[in-house]
């Protein structure tokens, strides 16, 4: 590669970058729907292989990922709603809980009294401080036109994401297409090889990835269940949906339900089943789902995923933590070429006796 080869890539990469910076609320539907293209592509391509035109299978398959975000949705969004009805109705309980136990074992500790958590002294508190609370109320008022825009921008984004998935469902072998193209002659052969690579990689983490969130969101909620939590699938959903770093739906989880078993039962024994729960799911995650359904094809070390994910969103916002670790599974996919290439050039072996 010449050195205006060189700076050229560079400075498509930083062009890259900066737009992807400037435009991250308006690339966050088509980053969504890229992503269901992408798991969809395959099944496409064997409807394909079956006779079926390219429009016919796109619609079919469109309709078929319609039909399952459907019906999670009206499975899972009714018992989610339930759920935080159950901790609205119970927070008053869990208060008056923590004054009676938790506050006074902290000032048994700490040696110093704790403001009262009771609902006389909330009143008070809210009474003594009611004109800082008016004027928030008002510059919440001020900004309603803005927040309702906001929230009209983001049902348009939530719209904008079926229609971006069929057009790049059915264009998708176009895209590819245009792109290889665009790839030099010479380079092509070894330009083929990585994208396979990282083609296997990324199939790996989209859809193993899934399957091991879900799966985990399921162990928990079900276990969680079991032990009689009543916030068993709000719990057990969102430590499996951030199961995607390494023990953060873990750590998450067990926090969050060993609290809401504290609160709810009012003694510790419980903790020991969530304890329990949690490391079945570990267990289940490390020997199991993640050997079965990902194998060592991504290859990223845990603190890897984790600096990419705070990495992205440091940079871009939630776009970045949508395309970290895809991003970074590339990355590891040409730093193993790299590697390849460098311990079997002179440069390695210069030195050897």
């Amino acid at each position: 590669m010449t050195t205006a080869s060189k700076a050229l890539l560079l400075a498509g990469l930083v062009t890259a970058g900066v737009l992807i910076y400037l435009l991250a609320p308006v690339l966050t539907p088509f980053m969504a729907a890229a992503v269901l293209a992408y798991m969809g592509d395959p099944l496409v391509d064997r409807l394909e292989g079956n006779g079926f035109s390219r429009t016919l299978a796109v619609s079919l398959v469109f309709g078929l990922l319609t039909l399952l975000v459907l019906a999670l949705a009206l499975v899972i969004i009714p018992l989610l709603v339930e759920q935080v009805g159950v901790l609205v109705r119970q927070l008053p309980a869990y208060l008056e809980r923590v004054q009676g136990q938790v506050v006074p074992w902290l000032e048994a500790r700490l040696g110093r009294d704790l403001p009262s958590l009771d609902s006389a002294t909330l009143a008070a508190y809210a009474r003594e401080h009611w004109p800082e609370a008016g004027g928030l109320l008002a510059a919440a008022l001020g900004g309603a036109s803005r927040t309702g825009l906001t929230l009209l921008a983001w049902f348009g984004n939530l719209l904008l994401v079926p229609v971006a998935t069929f057009y790049l469902l059915r264009d998708w072998d176009v895209l590819l297409a245009r792109v290889h193209d665009l790839v030099p002659r010479r380079a092509e052969s070894v330009v083929g090889h990585l994208a396979r690579q990282a083609n296997e990689v990324l199939g790996a983490f989209f859809r193993g990835q899934l399957l091991v969130m879900s799966g985990l969101g399921l162990v928990y909620s079900v276990g969680l269940a079991l032990l009689g939590l009543e916030l068993a699938l709000l719990i057990g959903l969102v430590a499996g949906l951030v199961s995607f770093v390494p023990y953060l739906g873990f750590a998450v989880g067990i926090v969050a339900a060993g609290v809401a078993a504290l609160m709810q039962f009012g003694e510790w024994l419980p903790l020991v089943g969530v304890l329990a729960v949690f490391t079945v799911g570990q267990l289940l995650e490390g020997f199991v789902l993640t050997p079965w359904l990902l194998g060592d094809r991504i290859g990223l070390h845990p603190l890897a995923v984790i600096f990419s994910v705070l990495a992205g969103g440091q940079l871009f916002g939630f776009v970045g933590v949508l395309i970290a670790l895809p991003v970074t599974a590339v990355i590891m996919v040409l730093l193993r070429y790299a590697h390849e290439r460098y311990v079997t050039s002179e440069l390695y072996g210069a030195n050897a006796p």
